[in-house]
């Protein structure tokens, strides 16, 4: 059950036609899987899959569009994004949710972005396209002591690809392993609302100014908005 302050976020976005008619060439797909889950009970496994379908739930929201959370084989778990920019935020916010909401597992998370030809019937389980080969194989090929990945099968403004989105990956990973419980909260109500200064977002949490201050910068939360910046204003096209 959704908690006062997660229902307030949901209705204060801009929402939410739950179509996926208009879908671009491009999307991006996240396929995860919880980490060690095999050293934890049932209860544990199905409260942090609970979480990440949350999380999705609310992305889609964020983005006016569906997510199609998945299941797969217990421990595993797919959504799809229209918007390819959008992946890492969302990276973001379902790591900071596992760990706000006192999970004991955490997730690790392939990112593909590419074209795709079916989003599925039901769900992603019969979905397909380069975006889904590119997340789930990258996903399998990922040395367990990883959480982050991304790969891209199109060119990011008509250029061959750069390495900048896994050199951001790479740092954002880093980041999100260091981050504790209140940080992780501070980061995942910032990536939500459209707050205008820092003491909005503290009063929101009910802490004061400097304390909102010390967790956003403690979580590195200033070059984390520089790099949403550059992944959100880029242009992914359809490779040639």
């Amino acid at each position: 059950i959704a908690s006062s302050k997660e229902s307030f976020i949901v209705c204060f976005m801009e929402s939410k036609p739950d179509t996926l008619t208009d879908t671009p060439p491009v999307v991006a797909v996240l396929s995860g899987d919880l980490v060690r889950s095999q050293k934890h009970g049932v209860d544990d496994i199905n409260t942090a899959m609970e979480q990440l379908s949350r999380s999705a739930r609310y992305l889609g929201d964020m983005y006016g569009t569906e997510t199609r959370f998945t299941r797969f084989r217990g421990d595993g778990w797919q959504i799809v994004l229209t918007r390819p920019g959008s992946a890492l935020r969302a990276v973001l916010v379902m790591i900071a949710d596992l760990k706000r909401a006192g999970c004991t597992l955490e997730t690790r998370i392939s990112v593909g972005i590419g074209g795709w030809t079916s989003l599925g019937s039901d769900d992603l389980s019969d979905a397909s396209g380069s975006a889904f080969i590119l997340s789930g194989k990258q996903l399998d090929d990922m040395p367990r002591h990883r959480r982050l990945s991304i790969s891209i099968g199109v060119s990011p403004n008509g250029e061959a690809e750069p390495g900048w989105p896994a050199a951001i990956f790479d740092m954002v990973e880093w980041i999100a392993s260091r981050w504790s419980a209140p940080q992780a909260e501070a980061i995942a109500i910032a990536l939500r609302g459209d707050w205008k200064t820092q003491e909005q977002l503290a009063n929101y949490l009910g802490i004061t100014r400097q304390a909102m201050h010390a967790r956003l910068s403690g979580a590195g939360y200033q070059a984390i908005e520089k790099a949403l910046a550059v992944m959100e204003n880029n242009e992914w096209e359809p490779a040639p």
